[in-house]
């Protein structure tokens, strides 16, 4: 959000009341009306930027709330244990395998379908 302007804030309030039929002249009861316009602005800046910093200090504090989570909920890994690569995963799964033989496989589905189920 950007700053208002203490004019700016005088300027619209006094077109408001413009509008309503209220008309300020200038003299000491517009500069008291102009000098409270003056604190409101200040006061709207001031807690703009409050409001923004402290979002930024929270958005930090989660963070690091988030961070604390994830340390503590993480799976834990053994000390020294790196994780294997996906080629080094495939080709171990590769050696463990077993090798089929081509009759063996022909001989399971020919049994397998002879086979009566019970009643």
């Amino acid at each position: 959000m950007s700053d208002i302007k203490k004019e700016e804030m005088f300027g619209n309030l006094k077109n408001f009341l413009k509008s309503k039929g209220i008309e300020i002249q200038e003299g000491s009861y517009a500069n008291g009306i102009r000098r409270g316009c003056d604190i409101l602005t200040d006061t709207v800046n001031m807690s703009q930027r409050a409001f923004d910093r402290t979002k930024t200090v929270v958005e930090q504090g989660l963070d690091q709330a988030r961070q604390t989570v994830h340390e503590y909920t993480a799976p834990k890994t053994p000390p020294g244990a790196a994780k294997p690569t996906a080629s080094a995963t495939s080709q171990a799964q590769a050696k463990a395998a077993p090798k089929k033989k081509a009759g063996a496989s022909a001989k399971k589905t020919g049994s397998a379908s002879g086979k009566k189920r019970g009643k």
